[in-house]
């Protein structure tokens, strides 16, 4: 008697030491109190209640098995002092009526054969009597959080059956189901993250859907495109404010002011230049910089998401990018698979785009099953930004809604020549040949951008230009190709 004194005394203090309104895991989720002692139940369950669990008791097995049939439970709190049945054999009957139940074992003689056998039966944790009500609030907090966890994961795999996509990324072949998982647990933290990929396979799409999903999405999401401004610009852009011509200080802040609490994205940061490299580790690091013009310190509070189409590593071995600043962005690192690996996704993908570019005209567009075939047989060196846009152009070229093999450039409709054996094609190509179909063909989808064209063949723009001059084509380096009818 005198210890159930005490045991209620330590756990009374604990329960009003419990602030009622503490954010907990626990919260809405079933506890079953199953103790034979009416005072460790009531005291149990008032901490419980102080944590967010909704609270349900039973003094013996047969209560509890009764009120399992009517309210399945998360939690159990099951003593195993039973006057009807061993509360080993009970928590072997919870587990068989509910796998996914969290059971803590409590005993007031617990022994290490008596928590090897409850450990084996299933409980997750186990406690003895007399204890302190901060202990099995510990022992409750973990019980909720892997519950949580466990039924976030299932959440998410239910969803990533049952839709294509995920935040703007579209796909169901297991490389982007992977993926889903990885951008669902990343988004709540705020580590930095390096997106690796080919041109066109949706970096800016993960950074987005990263944002989205994180606990600082009501915070702005800026892009820098590191390959696209030139050095000075990038500078201001970043740690503004601005000089004007005359040296006078402009009001506009840079990035990383207007983005304070939110997500700035580096697109192809492995074409920024050493030494802004250098100063954007400095600000990294001590979390401020000084700002341009004026010496005013502004704070770093953003969220780095970075990405490239560049081999990074090669790059720090090559001395064209910092070795500390690949480290410290490289905290996550997501690759991103190229869309002739998840060939399964093509139709999807096409779909989707097809569905928005109806929406927007108004009409209702499908595509032939033999034209689908084609897009299938491709190799799309541009991913999926090279995949909308023959889509675009199809949509175009198209007198109908259907889309028809017709419809789409002779370099896709060449490509299923190329799969089938030699027998049933007109001609054998010579390599230089093939060679120089694909980079025209490619100058031709990418719009002559010949830096994009020469990532998406994996070959430098030296390279490129040289085969231009060989095929007697070189104005095209000093003017960009006219873009093919139906592209914009």
């Amino acid at each position: 008697m005198a210890s159930r004194v005490a045991e209620r005394e330590s756990m009374s203090t604990a329960v009003r030491a419990i602030p009622r309104e503490e954010v907990s895991p626990a919260e809405s989720l079933f506890l079953l109190i199953v103790d034979a002692d009416r005072w460790a139940r009531d005291l149990s369950r008032d901490v419980a209640a102080s944590m967010g669990f909704k609270v349900y008791t039973a003094e013996n097995t047969r209560a509890a098995l009764r009120q399992m049939e009517v309210q399945p439970v998360d939690v159990v709190l099951l003593d195993v002092r039973q006057s009807s049945q061993d509360g080993v054999d009970l928590l072997a009957k919870f587990k068989e009526m509910h796998p996914q139940t969290e059971i803590i074992m409590v005993s007031g003689q617990a022994t290490i054969d008596s928590v090897v056998t409850a450990m084996k039966s299933g409980a997750c944790d186990f406690i003895r009597k007399p204890f302190k009500g901060e202990e099995l609030k510990a022992l409750l907090t973990r019980a909720a959080g892997r519950l949580r966890n466990s039924l976030e994961d299932r959440i998410s795999r239910e969803h990533l059956q049952a839709n294509p996509g995920y935040n703007g990324m579209l796909g169901h072949s297991p490389e982007m189901q992977k993926l889903y998982r990885i951008v669902t647990k990343v988004a709540t933290s705020k580590h930095p993250v390096l997106v690796q990929g080919e041109s066109g396979t949706g970096k800016e799409t993960v950074a987005r859907a990263i944002h989205a999903n994180g606990p600082f999405r009501d915070r702005p999401f800026l892009l820098v495109d590191c390959a696209a401004t030139g050095n000075g610009v990038l500078e201001n852009e970043l740690f503004g404010p601005m000089k004007s011509a005359n040296g006078s200080v402009k009001s506009r802040d840079g990035v990383f002011a207007l983005a304070s609490g939110g997500t700035v994205f580096f697109d192809e940061i492995g074409e920024m230049p050493l030494d802004i490299q250098g100063r954007l580790v400095r600000a990294l690091q001590e979390r401020e910089f000084h700002a341009q013009g004026n010496g005013k310190s502004i704070p770093v509070d953003v969220r780095i998401v970075a990405g490239t189409s560049r081999d990074l590593e090669m790059a720090v071995q090559q001395g064209t990018f910092r070795r500390d600043l690949f480290f410290r962005l490289n905290v996550v690192g997501l690759r991103l698979p190229p869309l002739r690996d998840r060939k399964e996704d093509i139709r999807p993908l096409a779909e989707n785009f097809l569905e928005r570019v109806g929406q927007a005209r108004h009409m209702q567009y499908s595509i032939n099953p033999e034209a689908l075939k084609l897009l299938q047989f491709y190799e799309w060196p541009g991913n999926v930004r090279e995949l909308e846009n023959c889509l675009e152009r199809a949509v175009a070229m198209s007198p109908g809604s259907v889309l028809q093999t017709a419809d789409f450039p002779p370099h896709i409709r060449s490509a299923s020549l190329r799969t089938v054996g030699p027998e049933k094609q007109a001609r054998i190509l010579p390599l230089a040949e093939l060679e120089k179909q694909a980079i025209l063909d490619a100058l031709h989808q990418l719009n002559g951008d010949k830096l994009m064209t020469a990532r998406a063949l994996g070959i430098g723009k030296t390279t490129l230009y040289r085969k231009l001059k060989e095929y007697g084509i070189a104005h095209w380096i000093s003017s960009p190709m006219p873009a093919p009818n139906g592209i914009r």
